[in-house]
């Protein structure tokens, strides 16, 4: 404490921030706050003086607090910072006190306590060069939790549980950690010109930027560059961190996503440098994609997925890559995985593979690589490529074979959630889902605490969602109607919530089938036979 010069000054305020009730309690949570901040390494001894007056420059705080700091452990920065966040509305440093609002101010406040780009990024280097990459990533993981960047606060608030399937047990989330913006935001953000800087929320721009109403605030980003196959990309931490220490690895410049041989160089280059960590991309096209086709990036993280431990169905070879192992595994979607420890031969094969597949057609399981539109060859084969490293650090890739094809029987997509999915999920199944990792939509936590309601006896509820149209549950009516011919409506309200939850994971596999180009039939099974053959391989009995 003495090394800090916690309690300098004599606490006073300025004359615009007298008259302010929480005057006081603001001032102590900046001193907790920088103490925070020193304890954990955001800051160092040199910086806390400075780090101090930017914080009061700030809150127009002349002096800072005078009385006796508390200094027990804060698990994370989040308390003080909603004090000094509530003050910040009081004093009219944000228009509204929301979640979009409030964020902007909380990332301005926690930039203020972080080093410069370029600092964090020597003292990754510096951790790598002596530690490994292992410790370098556990120290701006953690750097990018204690930052507030990953608000760990809203992620312990995320539903999480697994499901037994037959494909093994699956995780389903659902997602509260990003926040929801208000009717009114939603309204002022389309009135706003398309954004021209940062291009997008992947941009390297992105760091230390202040943000703005349609844009989040990134004043406590940081990213670390790295160099795959020759080009500049970056890397960082996602905010809602879906699973461990979620990544994204994206492109220096903005570029949109194009899945190409290069795509898989740099994915297995990847693991070459970050070992610990599996990548993956989404597919580039509309419907199987990702939410930002426009800037090329890739997710990964230190996770084992359930898409891992799927089991293995049937084993390939060919003839010109006897060291590339090719199995198929017991998986909703239609999953090819290569394994070597020759990366070149994987790279080689892999790529033959997701050539061959973009021209492939079976119109016998409705699978059709291109169509016709407006005298334009329209494609629609694609794949979500994922490579990891095995135990005994072999090369290991995954290529999910997908389909964006329309029908008018399924307008969103004919290997796409159908509509009596909808109710649950619409969206498109990106990366982590296809691993095995459901992101349910926020709504869920509050709808399907109300279904399990009505199973443990609340008719009214039922009568009231099922008769009337406008409900938010009304959605769920087809669905509710087989839970209570199922169950009943006589469970307890803790046994209705799990087989609610159940039920709900069971359809997630069942979302997953629909997304799989060649079904789980047995006209599916060969099939997919009749491709692997196709490209050359010969299947080991």
């Amino acid at each position: 404490m003495s090394e800090m010069n916690m309690n300098a000054g004599a606490g006073t305020t300025s004359e615009n921030s007298q008259s302010l009730p929480a005057a006081e309690e603001a001032l102590h949570a900046i001193e907790r706050l920088v103490l925070f901040a020193h304890r954990h390494t955001l800051i160092e001894d040199a910086d806390v003086d400075y780090s101090r007056n930017q914080l009061l420059s700030l809150f127009q705080f002349d002096e800072p607090f005078a009385g006796l700091v508390d200094e027990s452990e804060l698990s994370g920065p989040q308390p003080v910072l909603d004090i000094l966040i509530d003050y910040g509305v009081e004093m009219g440093l944000i228009p509204e006190n929301t979640d979009t609002y409030r964020d902007l101010l909380d990332a301005q406040i926690m930039g203020l306590l972080m080093a410069r780009p370029s600092e964090v990024i020597r003292e990754f280097r510096e951790n790598e060069s002596k530690s490994g990459i292992q410790a370098a990533t556990d120290r701006f993981y953690q750097l990018s939790i204690d930052s507030n960047y990953i608000r760990m606060e809203r992620v312990k608030k995320n539903v999480y549980w697994k499901q037994s399937t037959e494909y093994g047990d699956m995780e389903i989330t659902i997602n509260l950690s990003k926040p929801e913006k208000s009717p009114k935001e939603i309204a002022m953000a389309k009135l706003l010109p398309p954004p021209v800087y940062p291009k997008c929320q992947l941009c390297r721009e992105n760091v230390g930027y202040r943000g703005r109403i349609n844009h989040p605030a990134r004043q406590n980003l940081r990213t670390i560059p790295l160099t795959m196959n020759q080009e500049k990309w970056l890397f960082q931490y996602s905010p809602y961190v879906y699973y461990n220490e979620h990544c994204i690895v994206f492109h220096h410049d903005h570029v949109p996503m194009k899945l190409t041989k290069d795509t898989l160089r740099r994915l297995l280059g990847f693991v070459d440098q970050y070992p610990h960590y599996f990548i993956g991309s989404n597919a580039d096209l509309p419907i199987v994609g990702g939410s930002i086709l426009t800037h090329d990036h890739f997710q990964g993280g230190r996770h084992t997925f359930p898409i891992q431990k799927a089991v293995q169905e049937a084993v390939f070879t060919i003839e010109k890559a006897p060291e590339v192992k090719l199995s198929l595994v017991k998986w909703p979607m239609s999953v090819l995985r290569l394994t070597s420890e020759s990366s070149d031969a994987l790279l080689e094969i892999g790529n033959e593979i997701y050539e061959a597949w973009k021209e492939y057609s079976d119109a016998a399981v409705d699978i059709l690589s291109h169509t016709e539109a407006s005298g334009e060859r329209v494609p629609h084969n694609t794949v979500t490529p994922i490579v990891r490293r095995t135990e005994d650090g072999q090369y290991e890739m995954d290529l999910v074979l997908r389909n964006n094809r329309t029908s008018s029987e399924y307008p969103d997509g004919i290997f796409h959630p159908h509509p009596e999915m909808h109710h649950l999920k619409k969206e498109n199944i990106g990366l982590i889902e296809v691993m095995g990792l459901a992101i349910l939509p926020g709504r869920l936590k509050e709808e399907l605490d109300l279904i399990a309601d009505m199973l443990a006896g609340n008719h009214e509820l039922r009568q009231q969602t099922i008769t009337n149209e406008q409900s938010a549950l009304y959605k769920h009516k087809a669905w509710i109607e087989e839970l209570t011919d199922k169950y009943g409506t006589s469970l307890s309200k803790e046994k209705a919530v799990g087989k609610v939850q159940e039920e709900a994971g069971i359809k997630f596999a069942k979302i997953l089938e629909h997304a799989g180009v060649f079904k789980r039939d047995e006209a599916g099974k060969a099939a997919f036979r009749r491709f692997v053959q196709h490209v050359g391989f010969t299947e080991q009995k």
